[in-house]
């Protein structure tokens, strides 16, 4: 089995898609694939179905829907190579314990994947070895096709999971981009910012990995520019001014001698010579 969030929904078994094309059936499947190889209990589906209202034929509308589901399942089954001894539906979409779980099979699920070379490159992240975790956290992110749930119509459960989801990848992205300006990839990285800190117009981290970019590769006053845009935007739309760590970094770009972009070494600009940056958060 291939079980796919991160982006559109993504179910095949055998190689043919168990995904249904009316809406509310694929909100239990995508609930379930979220979850896999974990019991979600039939409370659960209801809750995102009817977002906390459902009504008294809510628990038989979800047999009936795990019902069309397994027969989809049941015609992949079907077309599929394996054979007399091959699983039946129930054994893919199992009920267990007043709920209903997704069995992998130890197929790939997107979502494990992601966690799992994540997980690496943090590590890695935290060892030191910079090439390793751009490496693993880049893996991880080409896993993502879209926004979560991409094309399904969300209740509150996945509308919840969904944003999640998007923090995960914020994450990952941040530190993979930390990754690679220590490795001096800074010039490679200004397009891939330019368009991140426009669409993230208050993550003041992006802005700021945007702003050592700019400034090492020779362009401090576009790197100004970048902290002037972002001060407007936090307080304008927030009324908040730039976190105290955005400060400092604006002030030893200010303060900084002619660039020296190709001998800087990643972490000059900091709060003191040759230390890393402090740390930025995301505001709004």
């Amino acid at each position: 089995m291939e079980i796919r969030v991160l982006g559109a929904l993504g179910v095949r078994l055998c190689g043919v898609s168990v995904v249904p094309s009316a809406p509310k059936p694929r909100q239990v499947l995508a609930l379930l694939a979220l979850r896999a190889d974990q019991v979600v209990p039939a409370s659960v589906l209801a809750e995102e179905l009817w977002s906390g209202r459902p009504p008294r034929s809510s628990r038989t509308t979800v047999q009936t829907y795990v019902l069309q589901l397994r027969d989809l399942i049941d015609r992949a089954l079907a077309q599929g190579d394996g054979g007399p001894g091959a699983s039946c539906a129930k054994d893919v979409l199992v009920t267990s314990a007043g709920g209903y779980m997704l069995n992998s099979g130890g197929g790939l699920v997107d979502l494990q994947e992601f966690d799992r070379l994540a997980g690496h490159g943090y590590r890695a992240m935290d060892g030191g070895d910079f090439p390793l975790a751009a490496r693993q956290l880049g893996d991880a992110l080409a896993l993502w096709r879209g926004p979560a749930f991409a094309d399904v119509p969300v209740g509150g459960q996945l509308a919840v999971e969904a944003k999640r989801l998007e923090e995960t990848r914020l994450c990952a992205l941040d530190q993979r981009i930390e990754a690679d300006l220590r490795l001096g990839r800074h010039r490679v990285l200004l397009a891939e910012l330019t368009v991140l800190v426009d669409r993230y117009r208050t993550h003041e981290s992006l802005h700021g990995q945007y702003m050592m970019a700019l400034h090492r590769s020779g362009r401090r006053g576009e790197a100004l520019e970048a902290y002037q845009r972002l001060r407007n935007t936090l307080v304008r739309e927030l009324g908040m001014e730039p976190s105290a760590a955005l400060r400092r970094l604006q002030r030893s770009i200010l303060l900084a001698g002619p660039e020296r972009s190709d001998q800087e070494q990643p972490g000059a600009l900091a709060d003191g010579a040759g230390a890393r940056p402090a740390r930025l958060t995301r505001v709004g």
